[in-house]
């Protein structure tokens, strides 16, 4: 599903990283959603000790977007998570705001390589 979506996913696929993001799963919330035994979208959260919920990968097949699979996704980890913050990690604001979900600010990346 992530080689589907071509090179902006890599960082996930490639071959150098597939193994650690294999890690990465299995240590998220991770939900999952299926149509006539299709995987056809999933999500990746991260609990913060119970502070908030960072949203880190939200990914819905192409053909089956539309249909409300994210946002069903969505509401599965605010249920789930009740009384916590839920943050997104994106970069495709739009989406986010039809969902009508509010900007809290930004991310910032810090390098840990020489300038």
């Amino acid at each position: 599903m992530l080689q589907d979506e071509g090179q902006d996913w890599s960082c996930y696929w490639a071959e150098d990283v597939c193994n650690k993001y294999r890690q990465a799963l299995q240590q998220s919330i991770t939900y999952v959603c299926y149509v006539d035994d299709v995987l056809c979208g999933y999500s990746r959260s991260l609990d913060d000790c119970g502070f908030y919920v960072y949203v880190c990968d939200l990914l819905v097949r192409p053909e089956y977007r539309g249909r409300n699979i994210g946002r069903m996704l969505m509401e599965c980890i605010v249920r789930d998570y009740p009384g916590q913050t839920v943050y997104v990690m994106s970069d495709v604001d739009e989406y986010y705001r039809k969902q009508g979900y509010k900007r809290e600010g930004s991310v910032f990346e810090v390098s840990n390589s020489e300038p």
